[in-house]
């Protein structure tokens, strides 16, 4: 199955947010998502919004960014 990303790195809280949850929504059970995100905000809020609604994911600094990788239980 591959894995779909999502580039967050040029949007800010609150539409980073709002576009990452539309992106988990769309998720069938199993499926993975990579997020890019730059935004502090985003990375305090997303990661808390994932966890509330029952989504596996792990966060990993890569060049510049945090990469979110989301998998939907």
């Amino acid at each position: 199955m591959e894995i779909q990303s999502l580039d967050l790195r040029e949007q800010r809280c609150p539409m980073a947010l709002l576009l990452a949850k539309r992106a988990c929504a769309s998720l069938r059970q199993g499926q993975q998502i990579a997020l890019y995100i730059t935004d502090s905000g985003a990375l305090k809020d997303i990661p808390r919004y994932l966890e509330k609604s029952g989504f596996e994911f792990e966060c990993q600094p890569v060049q510049g960014a945090t990469v979110v990788n989301v998998t939907k239980l």
